[in-house]
């Protein structure tokens, strides 16, 4: 990253008349924008980009695990875990062998993993299962995700866009919208030093981002 920031220095001593529109505007001390007749002195900084994280997240339904819930609990822990290991187990309920079952008593809810595939997937189709636990309760059934975190990455470079300009010190004349207008309409025009805009945000408690499309067109005579 060095080497860059060093061949882009070179360019802006060597050829200046290839200055990007946003480096020729950070090197004004301010920017005087006439707005509904009132003169503003606004200045223009360089936008720092933070440090960001890029990531995916792949999600499949479990073809053996399914989430359980609406099952309070009438025993004590350890009973009501067997008891509901003894319900899934009942093919004839269209459960099956039961590898893994969690209860967590204050949420009423669990998850249950099944020896064979077939059998979560049969249940979250009927989205209800009788449990008897002493009683016999309805429990809600529900597909159970499988979440893989992907191509994690940490961008650590914190690097200057040449395209952006923070201006700071604006006076809130008019509304947003209206004083966006004037703040692009300015930066628009060559004899500012400005060039056209490709997006541009106001936000009245702070302060502007203007991104300008091409390089600087030469100032009007």
């Amino acid at each position: 990253m060095a080497k860059t920031e060093m061949i882009d220095s070179l360019l802006i001593v060597i050829l200046q008349n290839l200055f990007p529109v946003a480096e020729k505007i950070l090197m004004l001390p301010n920017c005087c924008v006439l707005v509904d007749n009132k003169r503003m002195d606004v200045k223009p900084v360089s936008v720092t980009l933070e440090p960001s994280v890029k990531f995916q997240i792949h999600f499949s339904i479990s073809k053996r695990k399914i989430k359980f819930s609406d099952v309070p609990p009438v025993l004590d822990e350890n009973r009501m875990r067997d008891r509901l290991e003894l319900s899934f187990s009942k093919p004839s309920l269209g459960g099956g062998e039961v590898e893994e079952l969690a209860y967590d008593k204050t949420r009423s809810a669990g998850h249950v993993t099944f020896l064979n595939t077939g059998v979560a997937e049969s249940l979250c189709l009927k989205k209800k299962y009788t449990i008897n636990v002493g009683e016999k309760i309805d429990a809600c059934i529900q597909p159970y995700f499988d979440y893989e975190l992907k191509q994690f990455q940490v961008r650590t470079f914190c690097g200057v866009p040449k395209r952006t300009v923070l201006l700071e010190d604006i006076k809130d004349f008019l509304d947003e919208e209206d004083m966006q207008d004037h703040l692009e309409i300015y930066f628009q025009k060559p004899s500012n030093f400005g060039g056209e805009v490709d997006a541009i945000k106001y936000t009245s408690k702070g302060g502007v981002k203007a991104y300008f499309s091409d390089d600087m067109h030469k100032p009007e005579a």
